[in-house]
Parts: C-alpha cells; sequence; structure tokens
C-alpha cells in the first residue's frame, strides 16, 4: 500500500502550463492599449481641437482688429501699408475646365484690388480684354489644378499678373475669390 500511496502522490502533479497564452495575453494587452491611446489622441485633436481652434481665433481676430485700427490712428508708413485699394467687382465666369475624358465647369466670382481710382477707371474701360483672359486661363485649367490651396493661390496669382499685363501701369494688387464652384 505504501507503493499505491506513493503513486497517489506523483499523479496528481499537474503539467506545468505552457507560456504561449501568457505571452498572447501581453501582445493582445499592449496592442490594445496603443490603439487606445491612438483612438484618444484622434477624438480629442479632431473633435476637441475643433471648438478651442475657433474661440481662440475670434480671439486673435479682435487682437488683430484693435491692432489694425491703432496703427491706422496712429498713421506713417504702416498705416498706408494696411490701406486697403479700390475694389473692383467682375461678373460671374462660368467655364467648361480642361478634363478630358469628364465634363466640369468652374464658376468663379472675382474681386480685384486696384491701387487707386485711376487703376479702376481703367479696368472699366478694360472689362471685356479682362473678361477674354479671364476666360482663356480659367478653360485652360483641369479640376486637378483648381481643387487644391496651392492651385488656388496660383490662380490667383496669373489673374492677377494677366490684368496687370493689359494695363498701361500695373495697378491691381491681388485678386479675390468671392465665389468658386467646381461641379
Amino acid at each position: 500500500m505504501a507503493d499505491a500511496a506513493a503513486g497517489d502522490e506523483k499523479a496528481p502533479v499537474a503539467a506545468p502550463a505552457p507560456a504561449f497564452p501568457i505571452k498572447l495575453l501581453i501582445i493582445v494587452s499592449v496592442i490594445a492599449l496603443v490603439f487606445g491611446i491612438g483612438g484618444a489622441f484622434v477624438v480629442v485633436k479632431f473633435l476637441g481641437g475643433a471648438s478651442k481652434g475657433a474661440e481662440t481665433s475670434e480671439d486673435h481676430k479682435g487682437d488683430a482688429e484693435e491692432k489694425v485700427e491703432s496703427k491706422s490712428e496712429a498713421g506713417g508708413k504702416h498705416g498706408q501699408a494696411a490701406s486697403s485699394g479700390v475694389m473692383f467687382d467682375l461678373d460671374p465666369f462660368i467655364v467648361n475646365l480642361a478634363d478630358t475624358p469628364d465634363v466640369r465647369y468652374l464658376k468663379l466670382t472675382l474681386k480685384l484690388e486696384a491701387d487707386s481710382e485711376a487703376v479702376s477707371t481703367e479696368l472699366s474701360a478694360r472689362i471685356p480684354q479682362i473678361r477674354d483672359a479671364v476666360l482663356v486661363l480659367l478653360s485652360s485649367k483641369d479640376v486637378n489644378a483648381v481643387r487644391t490651396t496651392q492651385g488656388k493661390f496660383q490662380l490667383r496669382d496669373e489673374i492677377t499678373q494677366r490684368v496687370n499685363g493689359l494695363l498701361k501701369k500695373p495697378g491691381v494688387r491681388s485678386a479675390y475669390f468671392t465665389e468658386f464652384v467646381v461641379q
């Protein structure tokens, strides 16, 4: 019986558990932690940052307006440089873009900032030439060139250069898009 008792003592000893499930548990936990932190970052960055950014932009906008007012009251070079020119409105442009397989349209309304009333008067006298130059430029663009922010800035510069090329003395500071629709 002693042999039987000795055999019973050895039998209940359990085999050691494999280490594989513990390693798997640790790896899954680390991956879940990384995704959790990344998801929290994305939520805070995009959802939390939007309302905070709007509040700060309004605060900065008020500060900027106060600085402009103080500069204009003080006069001098800074006030003159910050002064806006004469705005010249153009009728809307509707053109077919140069996309080959698809037919795409661009509706663009813009204003030109002229240096003075004299330049504005010259612009009024040259409306047909200005419209032609802008229409030719717009119809040469494709949708990829005008959809990006960089493309819009480049288009604005090209319009300003073409209009200044039509004038006796360049007097258009910039072109401003007041409506920009691609369909």
